[in-house]
């Protein structure tokens, strides 16, 4: 077993080596366990839009999938909900599937009369190559309501991430020039409620309106009317295409307000806000800043010189792993999906100015385990089983509960999950006989 592991880390690459994202390595040929493909993220994407119809255009299985999954969804009505397939056959791959697809949006127009239709490709529609785009022109023109074609390919990616940003992208098509107001359009806010962050209360407590909230719940009106913002608040950067979109096509500047941790982060964020909007920071936000680097001051010590393995969270991922390197912590091995270093520069100087930890595709925590012994790190960042991780001196620290939170309230939790952690390592690791 140690020689196997040995041998695995012998593979991977380090940080410092990697110049795109091709360069990070799997651990297994099993790259992300489960069926997350394009279509789930477009299907996720689509169950906040009120009233709209996901049509998925396919093979039986595909059909299934989608539909299995949103059956126990409120949001999209179960059975009988407004998640539709056409289902293609040996014909239609060999003739095209114009024909099925006249028929399949006759039907649903007839019974659910949406506002707006979700084209949606798979993998065969991509591969005979069927032009889904000019199929959504002309079915906007014949109805009279938006056919947004999303094209959701699993050869050309790895996850569902581009199911979502491809969805939310289309959504671009239904936007109109608008009176300018001072709203705020939040984009991306994939988990959790944006209603209990700390960011929605101040944006509240100032009097400030809140617009369009894709892809977290919206009805098509609002996203018609979205132009009229004052600024795009960008959560995750699967809106980021979004928002440079409509930065170009009506002048709508967005500010990325992502899951930081870092205060100073976190306060030239909202200072961009405020500014953009023209008003005044509230005086609680300069309390909750000092209150937060206070927070950072009290844990240095505890944390100083603490190794982890950083896996699957709701951060961002090197901009978390950047704050921990510069209070003193050790990331040993690093799990993500994507780096961009001339985007994400800045991070990645600060955390090799300190470290060069090694770099691996998440999330396959089965072959992971096996580098344990010959990491022996503290802590692990993410989802593993405690049990296990409790046997070779490791403590998890938790993570899911920030995906409720934005702003300093962030910086609290996790300083608190970490150094909680640290002292379970610290116990565990005097009964396995580690320093």
């Amino acid at each position: 077993m140690m020689i196997q592991a040995q041998q695995m880390m012998s593979d991977l690459k380090k940080l410092g080596s990697i110049t795109s994202s091709r360069d990070i390595q799997q651990l297994t040929y099993a790259m992300f366990p489960g069926t997350h493909c394009p279509l789930m993220g477009a299907a996720m994407a689509v169950r906040g839009i009120q009233k709209a119809v996901l049509l998925v255009i396919g093979t039986d299985e595909c059909a299934y999938y989608t539909k299995h999954m949103t059956l126990h969804s409120e949001e999209f009505g179960g059975v009988q909900g407004r998640c539709v397939s056409a289902v293609l056959d040996t014909r239609d791959v060999t003739f095209g599937c114009k024909e099925k697809l006249d028929a399949a949006v006759a039907e649903l127009m007839e019974e659910y009369q949406p506002p707006a239709v979700f084209l949606v490709t798979t993998c065969v529609v991509e591969i005979i190559g069927d032009d889904m785009d000019a199929m959504a022109q002309m079915y906007t023109k014949q109805y009279g309501i938006p056919f947004l074609s999303v094209h959701t390919e699993h050869f050309k990616c790895e996850n569902h991430l581009p199911g979502i940003e491809r969805t939310m992208s289309a959504c671009f098509e239904m936007m109109r020039p608008q009176e300018k107001n001072n709203t705020v359009n939040i984009l991306g806010q994939r988990m959790g409620r944006f209603e209990t962050t700390e960011l929605y209360r101040i944006l509240t407590e100032s009097g400030i309106k809140i617009g369009m909230q894709l892809p977290c719940g919206c009805s098509v009106e609002e996203i018609i009317q979205a132009p009229s913002a004052g600024v795009n608040l960008v959560l995750d950067e699967t809106a980021l295409p979004l928002a440079r979109k409509m930065k170009e096509a009506f002048g709508t500047p967005y500010i990325r307000f992502e899951r930081f941790i870092d205060p100073q982060r976190i306060w030239e964020a909202y200072q961009m806000l405020f500014d953009a909007l023209q008003r005044e920071l509230p005086p609680q936000l300069e309390e909750n800043y000092k209150k937060a680097q206070k927070c950072v001051e009290q844990v240095k010590e505890k944390l100083f010189g603490i190794g982890y393995i950083y896996g699957n969270t709701p951060f961002h991922c090197l901009e978390l792993n950047a704050f921990l390197c510069r209070i003193g912590m050790i990331p040993q091995l690093i799990q993500t999906a994507q780096i961009e270093p001339e985007q994400e520069k800045d991070y990645l100087q600060e955390i090799l100015s300190k470290t060069n930890p090694y770099v691996t595709k998440s999330a396959n925590i089965a072959p992971l385990q096996s580098l344990y012994d010959v990491l022996h790190p503290h802590l692990y960042l993410g989802h593993e089983y405690p049990a296990r991780l409790r046997k070779k001196g490791m403590a998890v620290v938790r993570c899911d509960a920030a995906s409720s939170m934005l702003g300093f309230e962030v910086t609290e939790f996790m300083l608190s999950q970490l150094a909680n952690a640290t002292e379970e390592a610290h116990q565990y690791r005097k009964e396995v006989g580690l320093r």
